[in-house]
């Protein structure tokens, strides 16, 4: 019997193909991960949650690549490795966890896919052309936000709704640049260890940080609740999901491997709205859907630019 249904799974993993599953388990979880840290950050401040979160998924890589005594990075390889845990870690993901603190984990999330339409914006400015297509799709996203914070007006009257808006923006223009120095600075360490001595380093710094401001509370005080929320970031934010990222990151083609930035924040606004009560209107549908179908055509470009670039070459 246990040898038809590993047969039986083995053969639809080959009929799907591993990649994808990988894409689907990222698209899925990545999107639940919102509804946790919103969950999480109810009853603690949100940069502990951050800091213990980082610090307990870096703890998990680095201890599997002692053990499997894998080689540690070397000179040039450490400045990269500590600028990215400083981009995309203490501020990309600590502060995009103190946005969801004051935000809805729905609206956090679709500001969290606008990192795109921030890399344009930055290669513009380091002097490189914009294509029609770019223009259109930022233009196009735009009036989707617009129509998403129509419902959002009187929030803003809310010093802490601008707040988390503010700290969710910063979050993504931080991911941006760390996307473009990843970009710049070729892979030349093992990605995941990378990715856990990013989460371990950031984590000390995140600590250091509440720890001389004094917002951080002990542990003893941290509910059952927020430990819960840690753990299933730990375990499907933190080192699950982004092994399959990487994965299917390795496997996939772009245009396909980008999918999970379209479908996280319909899953978030979801999950929001059937486990918290989150506002789920026509604005935010109808918004939602205008920002996704202009982030895909940013997305859409910059694609096409990188393969002018690749051929040129």
């Amino acid at each position: 019997m246990k040898a038809k249904i590993k047969n039986a799974v083995s053969s639809r993993i080959n009929i799907i193909g591993l990649p994808i599953l990988a894409l689907c388990f990222v698209s899925f979880f990545w999107g639940t991960t919102w509804i946790a840290s919103k969950e999480g950050v109810k009853h603690m401040p949100a940069l502990q949650l951050a800091a213990i979160r980082q610090f307990l998924g870096g703890f998990l890589y680095i201890s599997f690549f002692l053990f499997k005594k894998a080689p540690w990075p070397k000179g040039k390889q450490w400045k990269t490795i500590i600028i990215l845990s400083i981009l995309n870690f203490v501020l990309s993901n600590g502060l995009s966890t103190w946005g969801v603190k004051y935000i809805s984990s729905g609206l956090g999330a679709i500001i969290g896919a606008l990192v795109p339409l921030w890399v344009v914006i930055i290669t513009f400015f380091r002097g490189e052309r914009l294509s029609r297509l770019s223009v259109i799709g930022m233009m196009i996203s735009f009036s989707g936000i617009c129509v998403i914070f129509y419902d959002h007006l009187t929030d803003f009257l809310i010093p802490s709704f601008r707040f988390g808006i503010l700290v969710s923006v910063a979050s993504t223009l931080t991911w941006a640049f760390g996307t473009l120095y990843t970009k710049k600075k070729a892979a030349t360490f093992n990605p995941y260890f990378s990715l856990g001595l990013q989460m371990f380093l950031s984590s000390i710094l995140i600590f250091a940080y509440t720890g001389a401001t004094g917002i951080s509370v002990p542990l003893s005080q941290i509910p059952a609740i927020s430990w819960w929320s840690i753990a299933y970031l730990v375990v499907f934010g933190s080192v699950l999901t982004f092994i399959a990222f990487i994965y299917a990151l390795q496997n996939l083609p772009a245009e396909i491997s980008t999918i999970y930035s379209y479908i996280n924040p319909i899953v978030a606004v979801l999950l929001g709205a059937i486990i918290f009560g989150e506002t789920l209107n026509a604005a935010i549908a109808i918004g939602g859907s205008v920002t996704l179908l202009g982030l895909y055509m940013v997305n859409h470009s910059l694609r096409k630019s990188r393969k002018k670039a690749i051929n040129s070459v």
